[in-house]
């Protein structure tokens, strides 16, 4: 069964903005949805229409087979969002931050004990449940915002760039946390994220967006295998070398696809082996001061570098 299911959804804004265009995705009861795109590919708004503060323009949504315009309180019950912007009192401890949760819902007392125990538990918590929030690092009060919205026992958890600003151990613990609510609590978790290695990790399916409409839709390893050929990569010591190169390269390459990944050219090539020889002896010939040339396999990062690029030689 599916937890969610758009169709040709459109959002038109009255300033004549469109957000949406003929959206079209679904989204599986029990699994993790990651949806990437570039600033103002319509992520923000579809999170806003999927949790009931906005209504498309046109299209139809369904939300656990409820029609979410008809439905829309229905859902409310059955959903929770975690945005950026944490939602906890500071003032207030972990353990009165969840029990004051409890109330707002209105969930019996002895429930929300139970309930509070095993989130503390699940997210090792325990260490922090005494102390005002506001003595708690960033990453702490992530989780314990994930945590408080784990309370109402959702269905589907919206999870906005949870890992934003994190250092790596953080985001790691974090990656433990959300595999737990998915592994442990069977909760559908749709996940936006900027960080393309993260979506491959905790991903059952990926979504990536470009001008409010789907490009591609797929497991981590169909994306991959979208690019069928392999990359030719180019590296050079710093941005203003490869920058002074470019039109050289470009020439050389002729027709095929070329795309700059900090200080790394990429080239799509059906014949990796062959294109690095042809590359090296140019690269030589012209004095061109590279520092390294390698044959490598297509990644997450490089379909959507393909996908959402709008030209040549535009970087991540």
């Amino acid at each position: 069964m599916y937890a969610i299911q758009i169709k040709n959804v459109v959002k038109e804004y009255k300033n004549g903005v469109q957000a949406l265009s003929g959206l079209n995705l679904t989204v599986k009861q029990g699994e993790l949805f990651s949806l990437l795109g570039q600033n103002g590919a319509g992520k923000s708004t579809l999170i806003r229409i999927l949790t009931t503060y906005l209504k498309p323009t046109s299209g139809h949504i369904v939300m656990f087979g409820k029609d979410i315009e008809k439905e829309a309180t229905t859902i409310r019950t059955e959903i929770a969002c975690v945005s950026q912007q944490t939602s906890i009192d500071t003032y207030l401890s972990l353990e009165e931050n969840m029990l004051f949760q409890s109330r707002l819902y209105k969930i019996p007392k002895a429930e929300a004990f139970d309930r509070m125990e095993k989130l503390i538990v699940a997210f090792d918590l325990e260490q922090y449940r005494k102390y005002p929030v506001s003595s708690y690092s960033g990453g702490v009060k992530r989780r314990l915002d994930i945590a408080l919205n784990m309370m109402t026992n959702p269905k589907l958890l919206f999870l906005d760039e949870p890992t934003v600003g994190m250092d790596i151990q953080s985001r790691r613990l974090m990656w433990e946390m959300i595999n737990k609510i998915r592994n442990d609590f069977g909760t559908t978790i749709f996940l936006t994220t900027h960080y393309l290695e993260e979506a491959d990790n905790l991903s059952n399916t990926i979504c990536i967006m470009k001008d409010g409409k789907e490009v591609i839709q797929g497991t981590p390893f169909d994306l991959r295998s979208y690019l069928r050929q392999d990359n030719v990569q180019i590296h050079f010591t710093n941005a203003a070398i490869l920058k002074q190169y470019m039109s050289k390269l470009k020439e050389h390459f002729g027709e095929q696809e070329l795309y700059v990944k900090n200080t790394t050219l990429i080239v799509h090539t059906h014949n990796g082996k062959n294109d690095m020889e042809k590359a090296i002896y140019f690269l030589l010939q012209r004095n061109i001061p590279f520092i390294g040339i390698e044959v490598a396999q297509p990644t997450l990062e490089d379909v959507f570098l393909r996908l959402t690029s709008k030209s040549e030689g535009n970087s991540l």
